[in-house]
């Protein structure tokens, strides 16, 4: 049992990590990234369709995506291309291959996901879903705090 005089901030974060790191091993072993995942994640689940939406989506900034994008497109798992009716806009969508590699990490990130809620009842789970959106509510400057759907971890 953690102290309650430990910084709550230090104990978020070092679960973080240990979060993080535990669901990249799982991508790792599916062949993918955190970065990978998380853009096509949400070209899949979101349909987000030009590259500034997805930075958003992603809360990174554009010259970041940009980066993971020149990989993935090199790595032939997302296309991009001016959009039609606004020039400025680039359009980015999985390939057939990043579809593919989409499903093979989502296998992965699931696997993840039930190790880490087999530890708490629904009704825990339930609880720290609300503390945390509670947390970060009031940590994120207003307007910024986009809704679950809207964002991609």
């Amino acid at each position: 049992m953690t102290s309650n005089r430990e910084p709550i901030g230090r104990q978020i974060v070092w679960t973080a990590k240990a979060v993080r790191r535990y669901f990249e091993d799982r991508l790792g072993e599916a062949g993918g990234s955190l970065s990978t995942w998380g853009v096509l994640s949400a070209l899949e689940l979101f349909h987000w369709r030009t590259q500034h939406e997805l930075a958003r989506a992603l809360q990174i900034e554009g010259a970041t995506l940009t980066r993971h994008l020149d990989r993935l497109e090199s790595a032939g798992l997302v296309s991009r291309r001016r959009g039609g009716g606004d020039r400025r806009a680039i359009q980015v969508e999985a390939t057939p291959a990043g579809r593919e590699a989409y499903e093979r990490m989502l296998g992965a990130a699931m696997s993840a996901d039930r190790k880490i809620r087999s530890v708490l009842s629904e009704e825990e789970l339930a609880t720290l879903h609300e503390l945390l959106s509670r947390i970060r509510g009031a940590l994120e400057p207003a307007g910024e705090a986009a809704g679950d759907a809207e964002q991609i971890a």
